[in-house]
């Protein structure tokens, strides 16, 4: 796993925590009902897996059967857990992506001049891992394993795929010692446009396993951000989510948590078949607002 990783999520869990969470009671109060009650739909006989447990704000722990495991890479998390919920609960500590340990080793490759040890200008590094990252195949081996090991009957993801492509940028930020982003939107930013189709890699490959589990899944995660301090409202349930938001007043900028993956595309058909679907806004912050998606798939039959 990546060594940079569990410093970065305690960073964003704790500036997370800090934030002003007054605007936040009617998104909390969806993602905890929503998770909630793909707990209690659960068969207790059957082991169930939170991945993107965190400190337990968003997931109602004391719904959860007693076979029950989280999946967070920050170390407290599961300490958080036990003290917001009593609960002490099995919990694995790996990079759900499988390939933040390789980024991480390629970007240092890319900064440093083997030789001499000196940094290379942040340009020359830029460039340099974008043209490594094509050959960087995040392969989610942990959670694999994991679900092969012990056959969960139903799994909870929550509110974690948008963080994939954000951990991936300040692992890429860290390593190279500052922003290596091309400040000039027209410009075309190869390492960003490289980083974002890792990005998709990760979530496509990662959204596999889910499918291939044999579980029913539950998945909250951000869908899309939405930047601008204009109004802006969550129409019928589009296919295409663009067509879903309805603005006024200010320009709004729009961007696609998920590097272009559409999640029921991808997990639907086989065995599996999507029974519920929910977007909604959550004001994260003055300026920022996500586009949440909720997703629940069950087994055919």
């Amino acid at each position: 796993m990546s060594k940079t990783l569990p410093q970065l999520l305690r960073r964003e869990q704790v500036a997370f925590l800090v934030r002003d969470r007054r605007a936040w009671g009617d998104h909390l109060n969806r993602v905890s009902s929503f998770l909630g009650e793909g707990l209690q739909a659960a068969e207790p006989a059957h082991p169930v897996l939170i991945l993107g447990a965190g400190s337990g704000l968003e997931v109602p722990w004391d719904l959860a059967p007693p076979l029950t495991t989280g999946w967070d890479a920050d170390p407290w998390s599961r300490v958080w857990t036990l003290l917001r919920h009593r609960r002490w609960a099995p919990w694995v500590f790996e990079d759900l992506t499988g390939g933040l340990a390789d980024l991480e080793a390629a970007a240092r490759r890319a900064a440093v001049e083997p030789w001499s040890q000196r940094r290379r200008p942040m340009a020359v590094a830029s460039r340099r891992l974008a043209a490594l990252l094509p050959y960087l195949l995040p392969e989610p081996a942990a959670l694999q394993g994991w679900i092969s090991s012990h056959r969960p009957g139903t799994i909870l993801v929550a509110n974690v795929m948008g963080q994939f492509g954000v951990v991936a940028e300040r692992i890429v930020e860290t390593t190279l010692g500052g922003r290596p982003w091309l400040e000039d939107p027209e410009q075309v930013d190869p390492l960003a446009e490289a980083l974002e189709r890792w990005t998709r890699r990760a979530l496509t490959r990662f959204l596999g396993v889910l499918r291939e589990s044999g579980a029913e899944l539950w998945l909250v995660h951000d869908r899309a951000v939405v930047w601008g301090g204009g109004s802006v409202e969550v129409g019928p349930w589009e296919d295409d989510w663009t067509r879903q938001l309805h603005a006024s007043g200010a320009e709004l900028e729009v961007s696609d948590a998920l590097a272009g993956v559409d999640v029921p595309t991808v997990l639907t058909g086989g065995s599996l078949e999507l029974t519920r679907k929910k977007r909604w806004i959550w004001p994260l912050t003055h300026g920022q607002r996500h586009l949440v998606e909720a997703l629940a798939l069950r087994r055919r039959g």
